[in-house]
């Protein structure tokens, strides 16, 4: 698995906008996974960010506790 940072502009803090990854496998594309201030979203293939499947901080919380 590869993931790198698509566009690092960011101040320490994360903001609205948050932090964009690219996700391969290889030499393919998975998708782009937002960090924001918000939360998570998951951006399947070259879905939108408005597409995107998003979780708040307290869900995706409680979800990593129950595993």
């Amino acid at each position: 698995m590869e993931v790198n940072v698509k566009k690092f502009d960011v101040a320490m803090q994360v903001k609205n906008k948050g932090i964009e990854f690219d996700v391969y496998d290889g030499e393919e594309f998975l998708g782009d996974f937002i960090v924001s201030k918000s939360g998570i979203t998951w951006c399947k293939g070259k879905t939108s960010r408005a597409k995107g499947k998003k979780v708040y901080w307290k869900k995706l919380i409680k979800l990593l506790e129950e595993i």
